[in-house]
């Protein structure tokens, strides 16, 4: 017998099929989705890893530089804490990579070994002990594999990001005995390790520089919004009815109105109606000024602005513009706490940036009073590989942001490096090491 079905029963099945497909195929695809913000998530922190690596590298290198230049328990104590916790960073980097340890033992070890050292350092530091011959012998060598095992990172991050391979895919063929230049480049790093021996930026100071509550912005008047706007319109040399507000003002430590105009904003501190900062939005497309230049047109707006006793200390350029970095000058003190940058555009020098957010916070009437320790002193205590070339007096912040006046030495190392150490007047200990990078076009610190 055969069952005959309505055609009303067959479009109700086919409706219900249609319905049932739909809904799995919208599952299917939200499952797609998930799987692949899953897959690009896991995809990110591989990449992410593998930067991590590459800059606790340059840290450790860095920071083992600073040793060679140290003389005094505290501060190779304060190098070791830093070493012990990149180290500790790199093996954490190094843990989120998918690769077996087998892969890369000698890196690990390395790692270790940093450590190690660090422990060793801190121990010896701590009983007052100076480094010894070895011991700046041994950080010359760790400084140099450190050097190179940075210097490898990023080559490989550089190829792992521009290859048409995922990193995942990349690592999984490696452990499936492929060849590549991932396998090459490891290869390489592990290389690096052979030798190792047997128990190893704006400016300076900038990241101290908002830290804490201005005294020259607490005790000043308050302006209102529309003195504000007048006070921006002029810097910017537009109307001020063209400065309209921003969607939000900013609080914290410093409250300021912000304003904007074409591609310009500006903002301008609620109590005093200081210049806080203003940005030009503007594609630089040629390089028509070298650093020099710039730093004079910088120098100049500074000048027009009526603010004086700014001496120019470190520069970058980047992207066809020169940031500067200008320090407060006191009685021939360099305030590297009171800070000031200026962006110059290099095709037609026009100035598209001003930040004097360090110098508002920190600026005030300081009495430095009398050293303790001689320049001569203080000079005597430095480290055996550096040749003093100048000195001076600087003003830097501590860890704990309080200020600290030190001897600045400008001294050469036999490795040809340009190194400042600075030595507290009143202590006569090493308060930090800075070594000075000079490229084309940058002089910076690291």
């Amino acid at each position: 017998m055969k069952t005959i079905i309505s055609r009303r029963t067959l479009v109700r099945i086919i409706s219900f099929s249609a319905a049932i497909i739909a809904v799995l195929a919208a599952a299917d695809i939200v499952y797609m989705c998930r799987l692949s913000r899953a897959e690009s998530s896991i995809e990110y922190g591989y990449q992410e890893a593998v930067e991590e690596l590459a800059q606790s590298a340059d840290k450790i290198s860095a920071t083992l530089t600073k040793g060679l230049y140290a003389s005094s328990p505290q501060m190779m104590q304060k190098l070791s804490s830093e070493l012990l916790s990149e180290a500790s960073n790199a093996k954490n980097a190094l843990t989120k990579l998918p690769v077996a340890t087998s892969n890369l033992e000698k890196t690990e070890k390395f790692l270790s070994q940093i450590g190690n050292y660090a422990y060793a350092m801190s121990a010896t530091a701590a009983d007052g002990t100076t480094p010894s011959y070895e011991d700046y012998q041994t950080m010359s060598a760790l400084c140099d594999n450190a050097e190179a095992f940075a210097g490898e990172l990023w080559s490989l991050k550089s190829k792992l990001l521009s290859n048409d391979k995922t990193i995942t895919e990349l690592f999984s063929e490696l452990e499936d005995g492929g060849e590549s230049f991932l396998a090459d480049g490891l290869s390489t790093v592990e290389e690096g390790f052979e030798n190792t021996p047997k128990l190893i930026y704006d400016g300076p100071f900038s990241d101290h520089i908002l830290e804490k509550t201005s005294e020259m912005l607490e005790n000043a008047e308050e302006v209102t919004e529309d003195e504000a706007r007048e006070i921006a319109a002029s810097y910017c040399g537009l109307e001020a009815y063209r400065m309209k507000t921003a969607e939000y003002s900013e609080e914290g430590t410093m409250p300021s109105y912000r304003f904007t105009s074409n591609g310009v904003t500006c903002s301008v501190t609620k109590n005093g109606g200081y210049v806080c900062y203003m940005l030009k939005r503007q594609e630089v497309k040629t390089s028509n000024l070298d650093a020099e230049e710039a730093v004079e047109a910088a120098q100049t707006y500074l000048e027009n602005l009526g603010i004086e006793d700014m001496t120019e200390t470190y520069y970058e350029t980047y992207n066809g513009v020169c940031t500067v970095n200008f320090a407060y000058s006191e009685d021939g003190v360099t305030c590297y706490t009171d800070l000031i940058k200026v962006a110059v555009a290099l095709d037609d020098s026009e100035i598209i940036g001003y930040d004097a957010r360090g110098f508002l916070m920190n600026h005030v009437e300081r009495e430095l009073g009398e050293p303790t320790f001689s320049e001569t002193e203080c000079q005597s205590k430095l480290s055996p590989m550096l040749t003093v070339i100048d000195s001076g007096m600087a003003v830097i912040p501590s860890d704990s942001v309080e200020e600290k006046l030190c001897y600045e030495y400008r001294c050469q190392s036999t490795d040809g490096k340009t190194v400042l150490v600075y030595v507290n007047t009143e202590t006569g200990e090493e308060e930090d090491i800075l070594i000075l990078l000079e490229t084309e076009g940058s002089v910076l610190t690291v």
